[in-house]
């Protein structure tokens, strides 16, 4: 397939553009790089030795989005272009109601114009809300009311407006991809995840401390009713969460309308197992804090997987243990991601 990847220079969106190519695809990249380097890419063209196309550009400039599928004749599109933190969603909720929602409707306009008929969305776990049991499965109530935080509102929405379109548009596919948390980095510790400024998620957290460019942890509230009192979450490595947008794609070649799938590894692992089993895996001590719960967060979430392994053959492959020690790989050998 030729395949437009939105947001392929990010963390997920690069490991799945590795995934494409390793498995005999054709990747176009659009991405603006507002927290992304093009050096990923570089990074993942010598890996594959294969050629990727990057085309800078914003979601939000129909425009520019019209000019790159006038270019090229996609199969198939991997949406992974948002701002993604749940915390910084709470401060500056406009514009993530403004890129996610705008960006994606101007996305769907340009394939459609252009008979492009195949779409996988990155969704989240956010849908969920505050979860009545666990785990979570495909059929869990998503109620925007129970949603904590503006991050999940959008995405949840955005899965009713692609389930619409879709709907309009029978003869198109999309596939709902619901992320739990991804971590980890590819096992050639050539790229990982590398956020601007300081980070939003608790792995790059934690390897920022092990390698000395942050002093100390914060976690996020010890009082929530969890084992130990910090939130858990299912953890999943990246490379697996890559390797089901491959499998999704395949789904999509069967014309099957909409489907949703959770893709989490189905383990729940509190903020204080990562801290050591990342501290194991490291060498390192990881100092941490606890300070108040952050805005917008849960007590605990994680996944029933058994959907995407019955309909997509997909599942977990790599535990924590891989998660730390390709995370800690990666931050070793890039201590200053890919600004080296």
């Amino acid at each position: 397939m030729n395949v437009l990847v939105t947001g392929g220079a990010g963390y997920i969106g690069s490991h799945t553009c590795l995934e494409l190519l390793n498995t005999g695809h054709s990747v176009t990249v659009f991405d603006n790089l507002s927290n992304s380097s093009e050096e990923s890419l570089r990074r993942v063209a010598d890996l594959a030795q294969k050629e990727i196309v990057f085309v800078k550009g914003d979601i939000l400039d129909n425009e520019a989005l019209e000019q790159v599928f006038a270019q090229t004749q996609f199969d198939s599109v991997i949406h992974f272009a948002s701002l993604k933190a749940v915390g910084e969603s709470v401060s500056k909720p406009l514009e993530y109601y403004h890129n996610n929602l705008t960006g994606t409707v101007n996305l769907c306009y340009a394939m459609q114009n252009a008979g492009v008929k195949n779409l996988v969305f990155s969704s989240s776990a956010t849908v969920y809300g505050l979860p009545k049991s666990l785990p979570l499965t495909e059929a869990s109530p998503t109620m925007i009311h129970e949603v904590t935080n503006p991050y999940g509102r959008t995405k949840l929405m955005l899965e009713f407006v692609l389930r619409d379109w879709q709907t309009a548009n029978p003869n198109f596919n999309v596939a709902l991809l619901r992320y739990f948390n991804p971590v980890g980095a590819h096992e050639s510790g050539q790229i990982g995840e590398d956020p601007n400024g300081i980070p939003n998620n608790l792995l790059p957290y934690v390897s920022q401390v092990a390698v000395g460019k942050l002093d100390q942890l914060g976690v996020f509230g010890g009082d929530y009713e969890t084992p130990d009192g910090t939130g858990v979450r299912d953890y999943i490595h990246v490379v697996d969460l890559a390797a089901g947008h491959v499998l999704a794609l395949n789904k999509l070649a069967t014309n099957c309308g909409v489907v949703t799938y959770n893709l989490g590894t189905g383990n729940g692992y509190s903020v204080l197992e990562i801290v050591k089993a990342f501290g194991e895996a490291s060498g390192k001590p990881i100092p941490y804090k606890v300070v108040d719960r952050r805005p917008g967060d849960i007590a605990a979430c994680y996944a029933d997987p058994a959907l995407a392994k019955s309909e997509l053959g997909w599942e977990a492959k790599r535990g924590l243990k891989e998660m730390c020690v390709d995370g800690w790989r990666w931050q070793s050998q890039n201590p200053n991601g890919f600004n080296a």
